[in-house]
């Protein structure tokens, strides 16, 4: 008798006796709604927070929804798949001062971003629903998350006929702990989102590594006993073999800080988290358009809102970036649900839509996220073997494309993977943009930017003697202090140009980024980009495998690379090759060029740097993940000799404060007259010039 894979028989089944099937937001549910909280910036218009939930039903078989993975093993009884949802809205009390503009935000790892005074000037009004439903942990959905709550996606897991269990091999890491007590597996914040079927430690495998390279090389990799490590959380007073804890590895000699613990275990009951695409989709939808739900209870903003723009930033950015690769900016009644998309610092797509997925990941080692096209227009793809295609590719066959904005830092460029999208995976050419994307670069800047401020580049006056903190999963601290150059200003100067764009048809400025055609672009290393030797600093960094790359991996033969789908079987991934990687070029100073204008950068006070370099643990020597550093000038000549620094110091730039002051003045009428940084903000900063320590 010839067998029929799991997937296959569920399928067969459900096809036999469903029908067509009604799907949307059926109700939902308002929790809680307070006035702004106390501390908000005061306002002409009169705000309030509202939170609820919603309830929502999916039809599998329509095709915008047959992309989820694993969709038709999630079906209810009746052949729907359901959701809960959380949200959060921020209104105008009188619906009546409202722009007719809706933010509609994907929250980061559950956290809802502040909702920014100047939008709220504006009387726009801001939506933020969950989209992240790997339950497990910290992301455990709260019945009343409230408006302070994390936000996040109750959705179904897989099963096989019979309502069996769906079972895999998935994988964690532990770095950078010490001690005898017992460490849980972690995904950048949260728990890994599942546990193992046995706690018998003889059906799983951990292996201890010396270290690992950019590369993706492994040294010193030696696998650990099953007699000697635990299932189970213990602590000094309670040691080996401790209490049995399917979240927790405990080892009979204790962790050590400078080794890196990895595990792979069978686990059982994957989330179908693709449904987060769509119960996101449709949350929009409904209150873009809806007057109310099938109960009855009125949608809160109906009839008020004409256009609106998604907004994500890094992990959430890339979320969007995936949403809309897989089309669903399509509602399901055919329509176009937002009219623009705002991704923010974020150059991947999201790790969402497979099998054993894990989305909190950060492109760590053995995290997806890379694979397929990174750039919006069809472009082939050669070194990885995959046909010609383009995030845009379904948006445009359905007419549903929204018009984007998307600006970036150094950061992304050398930890999170970056240049791929400018240039391909040959590297060999700057890639086209179309007429509705706008991409902007804001050069030699950490991730989401600094503090700003120009005394926060001042040793002694308000930069830190202690280095940065490293994002990831326990990566340690950097060498250097934190980079403070700022993103703000340009982005209160992108907001007001996309919603004219939206709103009026007002084209931004054109894309200003670093590009191969005007020599902007080289190989990531000291020579190729021309980094000077400089203090602080060893005299080689960064090498040709300091940067981040991607990883071309081999995820099993049922994974679909080109759309970041279908069941990943092997655990860790099998690393085929790693793409070249670009990176800006720098001037004399170590500053990148090809970006935006902004005032910090015009009138500089050191070295801002996208990356970092790690102090300690496991990763010392290497980058500092997706943190910036920055290395300040001398500040005067005699300073200048003594560190032996290449850079001319402050007074010999300056000459004085006033010298200075003149200079911030110059960097902000240039940036204002090309777009990127408004009246307001550019007289504040010459005021803060005016009463900073530089040169006094």
């Amino acid at each position: 008798m010839k067998t029929i894979p799991i997937a296959l028989a569920a399928g067969v089944f459900a096809l036999a006796f469903c029908g067509p099937v009604d799907a949307r937001v059926t109700r939902i549910v308002i929790d809680e709604v307070l006035p702004m909280p106390a501390g908000s910036p005061a306002a002409a218009i009169a705000y309030e927070q509202m939170a609820g939930r919603a309830f929502g039903e999916l039809d599998p078989k329509l095709p915008g929804n047959a992309i989820i993975q694993d969709i038709e093993l999630a079906k209810d009884a009746d052949c729907k798949v359901r959701y809960v949802t959380s949200f959060l809205i921020y209104k105008p009390v009188d619906m009546a001062k409202a722009s007719g503009l809706m933010w509609h935000d994907v929250p980061n790892r559950g956290r809802v971003f502040p909702f920014a005074p100047q939008e709220r000037a504006f009387g726009d009004v801001m939506l933020a629903s969950a989209w992240q439903g790997d339950n497990s942990g910290a992301t455990v959905v709260r019945p009343t998350a409230g408006v302070s709550g994390m936000q996040f996606l109750q959705v179904p897991v897989a099963r096989g006929p019979g309502g069996a269990p769906i079972t895999g091999e998935v994988f964690g890491r532990i770095a950078n702990r010490s001690g005898k007590a017992s460490q849980p597996l972690i995904v950048l914040f949260h728990p890994v989102p599942y546990k193992p079927v046995s706690l018998d430690t003889s059906k799983a495998k951990l292996v201890s590594r010396g270290g690992e390279n950019q590369r993706g090389e492994v040294f010193d990799e030696v696998t650990i006993p099953a007699s000697d490590w635990a299932w189970a959380r213990c602590d000094a007073n309670n040691p080996f073999p401790g209490t049995p804890d399917a979240t927790q590895i405990c080892l009979k000699n204790g962790f050590d800080a400078a080794r890196l613990y990895q595990v792979v275990f069978t686990a059982a009951d994957p989330y179908v988290l693709g449904v987060g695409f769509a119960a996101w989709r449709d949350v929009g939808a409904f209150f873009k358009k809806a007057a109310a739900d099938d109960t009855g209870t009125p949608n809160p903003i109906a009839r008020t809102i004409t256009h609106s723009i998604t907004r994500g930033i890094s992990q959430s950015g890339n979320y969007l970036r995936g949403w809309l690769h897989l089309g669903f900016n399509r509602a399901e009644d055919g329509s176009q649900v937002h009219d623009g998309m705002w991704p923010i610092i974020a150059g991947r797509r999201i790790a969402l839509n497979f099998r054993w997925a894990q989305p909190d990941g950060a492109m760590e080692l053995y995290q997806a996220g890379s694979e397929g096209p990174q750039w919006w227009l069809p472009h082939p793809d050669p070194v990885r073997g995959l046909p010609s295609a383009g995030i845009l590719d379904r948006c445009t066959a359905t007419r549903s494309c929204p018009k984007v904005i998307e600006h970036f830092g150094s950061a992304e460029v050398w930890a999170l993977k970056l240049t791929p999208e400018w240039v391909g995976a040959d590297a060999k050419a700057d890639l086209p943009l179309p007429d509705t994307v706008r991409r902007y670069y804001i050069a030699s800047t950490t991730h989401g930017g600094g503090a700003g401020g120009f005394d926060s580049s001042l040793p002694g006056v308000g930069l830190p003697n202690t280095g940065a903190a490293c994002p990831g999963n326990n990566f340690g601290t950097g060498m250097l202090p934190a980079n403070p150059m700022p993103h703000t200003q340009t982005v209160s100067a992108l907001r007001v140009h996309f919603r004219n764009w939206v709103m009026k048809g007002t084209p931004p400025p054109p894309s200003r980024y670093p590009t191969l055609s005007q020599g902007q672009l080289a190989e990531a290393n000291k020579a190729a980009i021309g980094f000077p030797t400089l203090p602080g600093l060893r005299a080689s960094v960064p090498e040709p495998d300091f940067i981040m790359p991607v990883h071309d991996y081999d995820w099993g033969p049922q994974f679909n690379a080109l759309d970041g789908s279908g069941i990943a079987s092997l655990a860790p991934p099998r690393i085929k090759q790693s793409l070249k990687m670009l990176a800006p070029k720098v001037d004399a100073d170590g500053n990148e060029v090809g970006g935006v204008p902004v005032v910090l950068l015009g009138a500089p006070l050191g070295t801002y740097l996208g990356w970092n370099v790690a102090a300690g643990g496991f990763h010392k020597d290497q980058i500092c993940y997706y943190a910036g550093g920055m290395i300040p000038f001398a500040r005067n000549l005699e300073q200048r000799r003594a560190s032996r620094d290449p850079r001319p110091s402050l007074q010999e730039r300056y000459g004085s404060h006033d010298g200075y002051v003149a200079a911030v003045k110059k960097a902000a009428a240039h940036a204002m007259a090309e777009g990127f940084l408004l009246q307001e903000d550019a007289a504040a900063l010459i005021a803060a010039a005016e009463k900073s320590a530089v040169l006094h």
